[in-house]
């Protein structure tokens, strides 16, 4: 996969040796072109993981903007709305992601959305403890992560 998108990244910037123009409008344009050429021979040079991976990221993308406004909804009406009593915690996430960059990422994805904010990961990097906003059933609220972020991370980069 990392030799396919390399030599996606070297044929963009071969199209913009050709045309003499380094823009980037140019360079995604080249990078378009270029995919779309691996597209073509993807089953000779075995390139179909590669798209396929792609469309996984792309998914993980689109979660992370929907759960991005879902969010941002809750925390304003909690900040909008009068006499509101939160309930704020701190839970443990057993993790299903191994490695470092999966944890980042999952730690990552978590802190950006409003409400939430990952504090740290345990030594054995089995648990990421999780501050919350408002968390009405800490079990459901693993399940979302579980069943959200976490799958999207295992499906697109493993």
């Amino acid at each position: 996969m990392n030799k396919i998108f390399l030599i996606n990244v070297l044929l963009a910037f071969t199209w913009c040796a050709v045309q003499g123009s380094f823009t980037f409008i140019n360079l995604i344009f080249g990078f378009l072109i270029s995919s779309a050429a691996l597209w073509l021979i993807r089953e000779q040079f075995g390139t179909s993981k590669y798209f396929n991976r792609t469309w996984l990221i792309i998914g993980l993308i689109f979660l992370f903007l929907k759960e991005l406004f879902l969010s941002v909804v809750r925390v304003a009406w909690l900040v909008l709305k009068p006499g509101q009593s939160y309930k704020p915690s701190f839970i443990s996430y057993p993790l299903t992601v191994d490695s470092p960059h999966e944890i980042t990422l999952l730690a990552n994805l978590i802190t950006l959305t409003p409400g939430t904010l990952s504090v740290d990961v345990s030594d054995d990097n089995k648990t990421l403890y999780i501050h919350c906003i408002d968390v009405e059933d800490v079990e459901a609220l693993r399940k979302d992560i579980r069943d959200g972020f976490e799958r999207k991370i295992l499906e697109a980069l493993r």
